[in-house]
């Protein structure tokens, strides 16, 4: 499967067919994540796929991408929380506010709202990750209740989309006195009070969460009353959850391919399928787990970490998993992300190079068991990777085998979400086989692959000053996608990770619903336009 182009991301984003009446729950969407939503606030959500699912669905940002995608300019955004913007200068963006937008609890949202999303946002202590993407934003300042002004220390293109992509608006008159570093414990995120198209009814831990329309939601009538979020660490209790008519809706249906025949065997769903911002990859940390100030003892090693890459056929993997639904990916990039660079590590791996760069760096079998060792130590290595995700189990069973080839002991840690993420984030790992979904550029490789991003979510701690560089320069260039191009380049030579797989998102949808409206950075954010059919309400 070809990486998608944005030209045909524009054509598929509203996915619409021909369907026929369902007895069914009426307006209700049912859905099912494979872990709780347990911080779904906008500076909390840490990244996590659930937390930003459910912020999209209670908190809007000032505007949001167009079907495109595009993050250069203006041109290419739709409203959100902003009715209309302007330029004063090269510096300057003035954006004025929608006088209907509300909070759940009635209050009108203001330049107050905005002002004090921003101060919290760009307080490297809350939210690292957000300051750093924001570092580009010199003052956010009101004049009057509706009109917020952004500017930004240096003329660059993608000023807009700093401004408005990377944060959900927060209630200043809720969360004015919660000191920034109580937040996460506040009563504010047990019930959360946004102003989307959805509000907040109930959490019922380890169950489910419940959102309801807001009738009255300015941007238009939501055409889905209610929306119930399951939870289901099993990727194949998800299914059974969908074939029994318990969810209406479930996204990454594939792998296994085996699903689509399931799926296909029940009339009152249908398959449909979108490009994804989604990547697959095993990330190497460089920083000793036990002691995190010291350096791996052997994933520092580029030549160490380049070996296990070049040991895997990729292709295989990924074409025995996704079928034609995923490509391997040139580095940390999506379907959707716009690079090409010019070199790569070899997508179905060389054995003899990788058993060559082993042997030079020290690490060779002298007692004949079939492992590598050096100085007396083995070169066995740990791989974690969350049950929830089927894909990553599948994978990581074939990296298990095709590592131990080469001569490395891989012991696979299978581990529920609830024990997998805490180690992750506090860097506790060999080897972790994550799963991201990008932003629409990649300028913001920046987040999980710079320096910089070491106080944030790099939590592999690679670190090289040339791809600092090379993003930094790619900010403010006329055209930036030759330094993208080299800086993802030069990060896939480097090997901080084996970046597996970039797969398109295969949902099934119950027939009921008409007007599907999915966008990849978030994929029920619009949920509020999608329509259920009269004869099935």
């Amino acid at each position: 499967m070809a990486p998608l182009t944005r030209a045909a991301l524009a054509a598929s984003l509203l996915l619409a067919a021909p369907l026929v009446a369902q007895e069914g729950p009426g307006r209700t969407l049912r859905l099912v994540f494979g872990a709780e939503p347990t911080a779904p606030v906008p500076t909390l959500t840490r990244g996590l796929t659930q937390n930003n699912d459910v912020a999209s669905l209670l908190f809007l940002p000032l505007a949001a991408p167009g079907p495109s995608l595009s993050t250069v300019g203006e041109a290419g955004f739709e409203p959100r929380l902003a009715r209309s913007w302007h330029r004063r200068d090269s510096l300057t963006i003035a954006f004025d506010l929608d006088p209907r937008a509300r909070w759940h609890d009635g209050r009108p949202v203001t330049a107050a709202d905005v002002l004090f999303t921003f101060e919290r946002a760009r307080n490297p202590k809350l939210a690292p990750s957000l300051a750093l993407l924001l570092g580009r934003i010199a003052s956010v300042t009101a004049e009057g209740d509706r009109r917020v002004v952004v500017r930004f220390t240096e003329r660059y293109p993608e000023q807009f989309y700093d401004a408005t992509f990377h944060l959900g608006i927060l209630p200043a008159h809720l969360l004015a006195g919660v000191p920034p570093d109580s937040l996460a414990a506040s009563p504010f995120l047990r019930a959360p009070v946004g102003s989307g198209a959805y509000r907040w009814v109930r959490l019922v831990p380890g169950q489910f969460t419940e959102l309801e329309a807001v009738p009255g939601f300015f941007l238009g009538r939501p055409g889905v009353d209610r929306i119930v979020i399951r939870y289901a660490t099993d990727p194949s209790a998800r299914l059974n959850l969908l074939l029994g008519g318990e969810i209406d809706a479930l996204d990454f249906l594939v792998p296994p391919l085996d699903n689509l025949q399931l799926v296909g065997e029940h009339p009152e769903l249908r398959v449909v399928h979108a490009p994804s911002l989604s990547y697959g990859y095993v990330l190497f940390n460089h920083r000793d787990p036990a002691d995190t100030s010291r350096p791996h003892p052997l994933l520092a090693d580029r030549d160490v970490r380049r070996a296990l890459v070049l040991a895997i056929d990729r292709e295989a993997i990924t074409r025995a998993i996704f079928g034609t639904y995923a490509v391997v990916p040139i580095g940390p990039a999506s379907q959707l992300v716009p690079v090409q660079p010019a070199r790569a590590l070899a997508a179905r791996g060389d054995l003899a190079e990788a058993q060559r760069l082993l042997a030079a760096a020290g690490w060779v079998d002298a007692d004949g068991d079939g492992i590598r060792e050096r100085d007396g130590r083995p070169l066995a290595l740990t791989l974690r990777y969350p049950t929830s995700s089927a894909p990553r189990r599948l994978a990581s069973q074939a990296l298990a085998e095709q590592w131990r080839r080469a001569g490395v002991a891989i012991t696979l840690e299978p581990l529920e979400f609830a024990a997998y993420g805490p180690k992750f984030i506090g860097r506790r790992f060999d080897l972790a086989f994550q799963g991201a979904t990008q932003d629409p550029t990649p300028s913001a490789l920046a987040q999980s692959w710079s320096c910089a991003g070491r106080s944030g979510t790099n939590y592999g701690g690679y670190c090289n000053p040339r791809v600092d560089s090379l993003l930094a320069r790619a900010r403010t260039a006329r055209d930036p996608r030759p330094l993208w191009n080299e800086a993802v380049g030069t990060i896939d030579g480097d090997a901080p990770a084996l970046f597996l797989y970039a797969q398109a998102n295969v949902l099934a949808v119950a027939r009921r619903f008409d007007e599907i409206v999915l966008r990849p950075t978030s994929w029920w954010s619009d949920v509020w336009r999608w329509r259920v059919r009269a004869a099935a309400r």
